[in-house]
């Protein structure tokens, strides 16, 4: 009898080889034979599930967006605002080996985008789920304005998660540098 293969769950796990390949040694690194490799398959086997190298890009950056979310997802609704709104930043920031990883990725992602529109969508997209996240938050807890204050933590985020990529060891300067935005930006509570 055949084996039954679930084309879902293997889509994942080239995806999840190829964020591993672009977080350790970069987007230029990444091709399908590459990618094969560090999914323990052949090429050939690779292209069984995607039809281009683009393809397989836009489906990884779409896999680390949805890691992002599951993360976001699991923070606590019934937090006070700061410290739900610092829970869902956490989630974003590299502060562990996986997550360096797809922040590496994410944002080598982020320069291919600028060149390439259907990653950029992509991008937006992941981009615009965090927005929405955090101004939920902000307006739920009656913040006057709380778009500018969501993309202003978006900025916040992003500095940190780069700064923290390369200067790791620097996470606990750089977290109390997000308490200090979080107070300036989000009511109390």
């Amino acid at each position: 009898m055949p084996r039954t293969v679930d084309r879902s769950e293997q889509r994942r796990q080239i995806g999840a080889a190829l964020l591993r390949l672009a977080g350790e040694e970069g987007l230029d690194q990444v091709s399908v034979r590459t990618v094969a490799a560090a999914s323990g398959r052949s090429p050939g086997a690779v292209q069984k599930y995607f039809r281009s190298k683009e393809e397989l890009l836009l489906f990884a950056s779409e896999l680390a967006g949805e890691r992002i979310e599951r993360r976001m997802g699991t923070v606590d609704p019934a937090l006070p605002l700061r410290s739900a709104l610092r829970e869902l930043i956490l989630a974003t920031l590299p502060l562990d080996q996986e997550r360096r990883a797809e922040a590496a990725a994410q944002l080598a992602f982020a320069v291919h985008a600028a060149h390439h529109p259907r990653l950029a969508e992509v991008r937006q997209r992941v981009d615009q789920a965090l927005r929405d996240a955090l101004t939920h938050r902000l307006a739920d807890a009656g913040s006057p304005l709380p778009g500018p204050a969501a993309d202003a933590l978006i900025a916040v985020s992003d500095g940190l998660a780069l700064r923290l990529l390369y200067s790791p060891d620097e996470a606990p300067p750089l977290l109390a540098a997000l308490d200090r935005a979080l107070e300036a930006l989000a009511p109390a509570g």
